[in-house]
């Protein structure tokens, strides 16, 4: 069954429902942990990205976060964070971080999600949410391969991995 079909079928749901329907849709494989969590494995260009979504009922947020399965060893967390600084400057929605425990970087972003029907999701909601997770991860993955893996400087490894091709090969 396609988005388009679900979107048809069923228009707005509760957030974590409505995105078990999306990652149905999608035949991607994903595990629910009871009414307010969801995890979903996505295989992207660069690497196989677990997507994560929490909905807090209290405060009606959608938590989503997407791990590109980037863990950074110490030595190279300071270029790390200046790399995030110079990233996140570009983007419009959500954020890149750098989780001290276990050098694990993620995209993260929220969406509060307050109507009058209650908490519902609809489907495009969902498309959006979960796509510009992995379109930013898809865009920067290469960003930081740079810097880990090439020991470019952030500024340089931002020009490297963003350049914009023109004309047709």
């Amino acid at each position: 069954m396609t988005v388009d079909e679900y979107e048809a079928e069923r228009d707005a749901g509760a957030p974590i429902d409505m995105l078990e329907y999306y990652f149905g849709a999608h035949g991607w494989a994903y595990e629910r942990s009871g009414d307010d969590e969801i995890v979903a494995t996505f295989q992207g260009s660069w690497a196989q990205y677990e997507l994560r979504a929490i909905w807090r009922d209290d405060d009606n947020v959608l938590q989503f976060l997407a791990l590109p399965d980037i863990r950074v060893a110490t030595d190279k967390r300071p270029q790390t964070y200046e790399t995030i600084g110079l990233i996140n400057e570009q983007l419009w929605l959500g954020h890149f971080e750098l989780w001290a425990t276990s050098g694990l970087v993620l995209f993260r972003h929220a969406a509060l999600i307050e109507n009058d029907d209650g908490a519902t999701l609809t489907l495009r909601q969902a498309e959006t949410l979960v796509e510009a997770a992995i379109e930013e991860c898809e865009r920067f993955y290469p960003v930081f391969q740079f810097v880990l893996w090439a020991d470019k400087t952030p500024q340089d490894a931002i020009a490297a991995a963003l350049i914009e091709t023109q004309g047709e090969a």
